[in-house]
């Protein structure tokens, strides 16, 4: 477990369809997510809250991204991208990672809600800089290699009526 104190510099990364789509089909609900950032800054300096979002064209989504900001994020957001066959495509993985080593070298903690067993590396990265990372997430959608990884694993499927609003 993570030594915490109130002088952490942190920046909190919320993968946000990563964990809508966790809290929906393992739940039947919605992240709460003003109270994961809450939780995550947990009284420590907050220096960057983002949320990265997929737009993909459906009538609440504006309403949903105001909300996060609202909430103190910094919203980012990607258009869903079609191809000729149908597929669909939304990922921020690369996005998320670069923003992470941006900001890395201001932090002493980072945060990345997510379950994405694709931030394995990034989290090697930021240990060996010296930075502790923390993961928040639902465990039975999180890969097991970044549970093993990081300093601090926080399963909110542990706190339902915390962590997810029913519809």
């Amino acid at each position: 477990m993570t030594l915490r104190h109130t002088g952490q510099r942190i920046g909190v990364f919320v993968d946000v369809q990563n964990m809508y789509h966790s809290a929906k089909k393992l739940h039947g609900g919605r992240v709460n997510f003003k109270t994961v950032l809450k939780d995550g800054a947990d009284n420590r300096v907050l220096l960057h809250a983002r949320a990265y979002v997929v737009k993909s064209e459906t009538a609440e989504e504006n309403t949903f991204f105001d909300a996060l900001a609202g909430q103190g994020y910094d919203v980012r957001v990607q258009d869903l991208r079609v191809f000729s066959g149908g597929a669909k495509k939304a990922d921020w993985d690369v996005g998320i990672a670069v923003d992470i080593m941006r900001f890395a070298s201001r932090l002493d903690v980072v945060v990345l809600v997510s379950g994405d067993g694709d931030f394995v590396p990034l989290v090697e990265y930021l240990q060996s800089q010296g930075i502790k990372v923390e993961v928040m997430s639902f465990s039975q959608s999180t890969a097991q290699q970044l549970i093993d990884v990081v300093d601090e694993f926080t399963d909110l499927s542990l706190d339902k009526r915390k962590y997810i609003l029913k519809k």
